[in-house]
């Protein structure tokens, strides 16, 4: 799926309606095979996928995060999850496209509950542990905007994350809806990913080398804290719900 986001001809584009950056919906057309995709969604015809495209030359400038660097971000928060094995972020690719190079990913379509997409307020009261590793991702790469728009469900039911282009900068507040976490126990079957994780990066794996390729020297000495600060604490931290509150909170 990387390499046909990264490889496959942008036909169509359409401005994405309500993002406070340029956000685009974008179909990749197969140029040379119409066999037909089974592991991710593909139109009728098996032959072209969609995608979230995010210029780089479409990014609102930020106080607290370097201009021109959410779409790498956006990858970046991909391959630490790929790493952990979670939570399910679709996959991200950085390539040139109609308004320049951006980060281009997986669309994914929505379950829909009475005319309206699911999100964190409507799914909580009934899946509230589903959503345990996106917090504990969050906490981890210091996501400064998860809204309760930014985890979505497929219509096979599977809960995506989504919207990551405000991660990794430690000196960024960190903002989330995810509020009833606070101050609970992590899963230790998670911590142990993470622990993995921190040696991967220790060692200069590939991993340490996909990600100095999107962050810098300091932003992944700061996720390696954070990981670490993670397995020590073993409890997420007590965020204020009127200061660490993303805007809009959808």
């Amino acid at each position: 799926m990387l390499e046909r986001l990264s490889k496959w001809t942008i036909a169509g584009i359409g401005l994405h309606p309500g993002g406070s950056n340029y956000v685009f919906v974008v179909r990749l057309i197969d140029p040379e095979t119409t066999q037909k995709l089974q592991t991710y969604p593909v139109d009728d015809e098996g032959s072209s996928i969609y995608a979230i495209y995010k210029p780089q030359a479409g990014e609102r400038p930020l106080k607290d995060f370097a201009k021109g660097t959410l779409h790498l971000r956006e990858k970046a928060a991909h391959i630490v999850s790929r790493e952990l094995g979670w939570p399910r972020i679709p996959p991200t690719v950085i390539r040139a496209g109609p308004h320049g190079v951006g980060s281009v990913q997986l669309f994914i379509n929505t379950k829909n509950s009475q005319e309206n997409s699911e999100n964190y307020f409507s799914l909580r009261g009934k899946r509230l542990q589903d959503f345990e590793d996106i917090a504990m991702f969050d906490t981890l790469v210091h996501n400064a905007d998860r809204k309760g728009g930014s985890c979505i469900v497929s219509p096979d039911d599977r809960l995506w994350a989504i919207d990551h282009g405000l991660t990794f900068n430690y000196s960024a507040r960190r903002r989330t809806v995810m509020f009833e976490f606070n101050g609970s126990e992590y899963s230790q079957k998670l911590l142990q990913d993470i622990e993995s994780l921190i040696a991967a990066l220790e060692t200069r794996s590939r991993l340490y080398l996909e990600l100095s390729e999107l962050l810098t020297p300091i932003e992944i000495g700061n996720l390696l804290d954070r990981g670490k600060e993670m397995l020590n604490d073993t409890r997420y931290p007590d965020l204020d719900p009127e200061i660490n509150v993303p805007w809009p909170m959808i």
